[in-house]
């Protein structure tokens, strides 16, 4: 797997901080080069520490990365194709398709 275009993260500062899970470019370090990883930020409710908690984390060993860790983040990848919607306005715009019995 190639590692997208790290120019394109945007910063740490201006990840959302409500939960929702999104990309994220982790320096590399000593233990290893540069990766990315799906997080979202969550408050421990035993100490009340937040941190960027990664998806695949294990309930009782949780993968928590501090801010410094993090050189940015991007939103995921929408699972919808992007002409999706086209399609359909296409549709719309040419009138009923017969095919599927509206003509009758």
């Amino acid at each position: 797997m190639t590692l997208p275009d790290f120019s394109k993260f945007a910063p740490m500062s201006t990840a959302p901080r409500d939960g929702t899970l999104v990309l994220v470019a982790i320096h590399a370090s000593e233990q290893g080069p540069a990766e990315v990883d799906a997080v979202r930020w969550a408050q421990s409710a035993r100490s009340g520490e937040e941190g960027w908690v990664a998806n695949d984390s294990d309930p009782f060993a949780r993968i928590v990365y501090s801010e410094p860790e993090l050189s940015g983040w991007l939103p995921l990848p929408t699972q919808l194709p992007a002409l999706r919607s086209q399609k359909q306005e296409r549709k719309a715009a040419s009138g009923p398709d017969e095919a599927d019995g509206g003509g009758i």
